[in-house]
């Protein structure tokens, strides 16, 4: 029957595992498949196409909860396109911030690289290059590692 996918078969078609597709239900993302007589899912092929959508808004960097109010509004007949245009522009600004703490990161490292370091009277010392660090030190305000975490999803 055309549209009577297995979930291997579903996951195969858009390139996630079944792990994805039950975790998309779960959280309702993706409506409950009908399930055969010995309880199998059977998805539509309406469903691949949702998880391809939500997969690529994923790559955009949409959180699931995002995606989420984006499927509530399309489903309540209105078009979502307004609220996705605010989503990314906050997440354009996002990136642009993460790339101006990143330069100044890389900026900061290649100084400290081209430094001259001393190696004479290192009793008690780890290492020079980070404990010479100009404005790195403990205590001179949190650590860069920021830069790196990743929003959550």
């Amino acid at each position: 029957m055309p549209g009577d996918l297995p979930i291997g078969a579903l996951a195969a078609r858009v390139g996630v595992n079944t792990k994805t597709i039950r975790y998309y239900e779960q959280i309702g993302l993706l409506p409950s498949p009908r399930r055969t007589s010995a309880g199998h899912r059977r998805y539509e092929v309406s469903d691949a196409e949702r998880v391809t959508f939500i997969r690529t808004a994923q790559r955009l960097g949409l959180t699931l909860d995002e995606i989420r109010q984006i499927l509530l509004l399309q489903e309540d007949g209105q078009q979502p396109c307004d609220y996705v245009r605010q989503v990314l522009r906050r997440e354009v600004a996002r990136i642009d911030r993460r790339i101006a703490e990143l330069t100044g990161l890389r900026e900061q490292l290649t100084t400290l690289d081209r430094r001259p370091h001393s190696t004479a009277g290192t009793g008690g010392c780890i290492c020079r290059v980070i404990e010479d660090a100009p404005g790195l030190r403990a205590g001179a305000g949190p650590p860069r590692l920021d830069v790196f975490a990743e929003r959550s999803r």
